[in-house]
Parts: C-alpha cells; sequence; structure tokens
C-alpha cells in the first residue's frame, strides 16, 4: 500500500455539508457510495456557473480516481456505476440523462435546492444547461433502483419481496413508491406492508393535492437564492 506523505502546511479546502457527517455516513454502508459521494463534492466545487452538475464522462476520464475503485478497467466503471446508482437511490444525487442518436451523457446534481429547481426545469423542458442546450433529442430524469431504494431504507432483499416491489412498479407511480418508503421511515415502521398500505390508501382515497402543485423552480436558478452547499 502506497503511502502518504501528509498534507501541506496551506492548501485548498473542500466543503462538505454538515449533514453529511450527521445524517448520511452513518447510513452510507458501500465503500462505492462513499469514495462516489465525497468526490461529487469535491468535483462540483471545481466548477462555474449558477448551476453546476458532475458528468459521468468526467469521472471516468479522472484515473487516479478511478484507479481506485477497483484494478480492472471494467470493474472500475461498474464500481462508479454502483455507486453512483447509490447515491441517486439514498436521495444524495439527482440524475439526469440526454441522449442523441444511441449517444448518452449522464449528468449528476446535489440534491440542493438549487439542483432539484434544475431536474424540474429539465422535466418541464423549459431550462437545459447551457454546455447540452439544442444538441441533444432525448432527456430523461432517471429514477434510482427501486431494490437499491429499499436494501437502503427497509431492510434486506429476498426473491419475495423483489417480486412484489416489482409488482409496486407496475402498479403506482415511482414518486409514490419513494415518497411512501420516506413516510415508512419516518414513523419508523420499516416493513413492506406499511408501504403497501399507504399506497393502497392513495390509490382509493387519492393523494393530497398539495403534493401535486407545480414547483417555482424558476426562483431557485436566477441567482438570487443560494444552495446548501456552496461551490
Amino acid at each position: 500500500m502506497k503511502g502518504f506523505s501528509g498534507f501541506p502546511q496551506r492548501g485548498h479546502l473542500v466543503k462538505v455539508p454538515s449533514l453529511f457527517f450527521s445524517q448520511l455516513l452513518p447510513q452510507i454502508d458501500s465503500l462505492a457510495e462513499l469514495k462516489v459521494t465525497l468526490y461529487c463534492f469535491w468535483r462540483l466545487q471545481h466548477k462555474e456557473g449558477q448551476v453546476v452538475f458532475v458528468r459521468e464522462r468526467e469521472i471516468i476520464a479522472d484515473r487516479a480516481f478511478m484507479n481506485g475503485l477497483a484494478s480492472r478497467q471494467d470493474d472500475q466503471i461498474a464500481t462508479l456505476r454502483d455507486g453512483l446508482e447509490r447515491a441517486v437511490a439514498r436521495g444524495t444525487l439527482l440524475h439526469v440523462r440526454f441522449e442523441r442518436n444511441g449517444e448518452e451523457d449522464d449528468l449528476y446534481f446535489v440534491n440542493t435546492p438549487r439542483g432539484r429547481a434544475a431536474v424540474e426545469g429539465i422535466r418541464q423542458g423549459r431550462w437545459e444547461p447551457e454546455s447540452v442546450s439544442n444538441s441533444l433529442l432525448r432527456v430523461s430524469v432517471e429514477r434510482p433502483n427501486i431494490f437499491i431504494l429499499y436494501e437502503q431504507n427497509i431492510g434486506p432483499l429476498t426473491p419475495l419481496i423483489a417480486e412484489r416491489l416489482r409488482d409496486l412498479e407496475l402498479t403506482y407511480p415511482f414518486g409514490w413508491i419513494e415518497e411512501a418508503i420516506k413516510i415508512a421511515v419516518l414513523s419508523n415502521k420499516r416493513r413492506l406492508n406499511y408501504i403497501e398500505g399507504i399506497l393502497k390508501r392513495w390509490q382509493s382515497e387519492g393523494r393530497d393535492a398539495q403534493d401535486d402543485q407545480p414547483y417555482d423552480w424558476r426562483r431557485f436558478l436566477s441567482g438570487k437564492y443560494g444552495d446548501e452547499i456552496e461551490t
């Protein structure tokens, strides 16, 4: 193992939100997710502009970081994508995919008010990052893997639970499932039966109308509102 010679007397500092240490760090149980999350905090602070994001291909191009994920290149990319997907499922990062002629460009935003506003603007087709505007044909806001979402928040995955989760995906909007899992966690009732009960009640009685109100994303992109993470 290569040793570390120590930090210099003066050097650049990276800002990490305090909630990372009090809420995220105790929950993260994947080394890939931990490395990717910290890397994105560092990388985004080297960006300029009101709304910043990191591309997957930018991370892949950083050989020093990628070599720290695995020894073989195929394993490096698989580990990176596993870490990114887990960070998205946990809610740390937001993922948007642009596609043109079969070529994909994956963008990741930190889940802050400004990051959420950017993704909502993209979802509505009314805003795009300048670096991709007018050049790409299809846009999709990627949802986290439901199995990782369940494992991270509720408990271990079994074949029976996996089958029930697939049925939920076919029956309910994914946003409902995410919200129901969040309610189960906050209520300390981490059971699939409880989540299914919430979804069935929403389906029969309807959700609170305020949950479907349009999101005023523009004000967070105007430059008047700061983010929790300064970049």
